[in-house]
């Protein structure tokens, strides 16, 4: 049997990263080296119900690196600097 959370749940539970889909997978997937395809990675994120929770994580903290909410260094500091030009946090 497979229970089914809803992403508004699961934040109000006791932490997002217990609903991961990640969780379990080698985290050097999320780590890769410069180079190598995330596209595993993101593919784990697009199907994560905490999806949203994780990349807000990652934008508070400032993480440098890995996928995050299924985004890239890169994409975050792009949302990072859109938000800031919009106003936002």
């Amino acid at each position: 049997m497979t229970a089914t959370v809803d992403s508004t749940s699961a934040r109000s539970r006791s932490g997002w990263q217990r609903w991961a889909a990640c969780r379990g997978v080698d985290p050097e997937l999320f780590f890769p080296e410069r180079g190598e395809q995330t596209r595993s990675a993101k593919r784990i994120c697009a199907a994560c119900l905490v999806r949203v929770d994780c990349l807000e994580f990652a934008l508070a903290n400032t993480e440098k690196f890995g996928i995050w909410g299924g985004k890239s260094e890169r994409e975050r500091r792009l949302l990072r600097r859109e938000r800031v030009r919009a106003g936002g946090s």
